[in-house]
């Protein structure tokens, strides 16, 4: 019967430094990632005008919230 396991010869400073570049290399990427994503997304938030139409929105719920406070039993 063969074995259902190899064996690995590899010291412990090895799997350590592999695993630590690894760490930093995957740090470096999502960080990378992360930066080009918002920037991507900053870019296209520039160009529609996007913040106009949320005060918008916020100002109409503060308005409607402040029309209808005076319906508000105890105030």
């Amino acid at each position: 019967m063969g074995e259902k396991h190899e064996n690995i010869y590899k010291t412990k400073k090895v799997i350590f430094a592999n695993n630590f570049v690894g760490g930093i290399a995957w740090g470096m990427g999502v960080t990378i990632g992360l930066t080009v994503f918002f920037a991507v997304l900053a870019f296209i938030g520039k160009n529609i005008d996007f913040v106009p139409v949320v005060g918008d929105f916020v100002a109409s719920v503060i308005n409607y919230i402040v029309s209808n406070s005076a319906q508000i039993p105890g105030r």
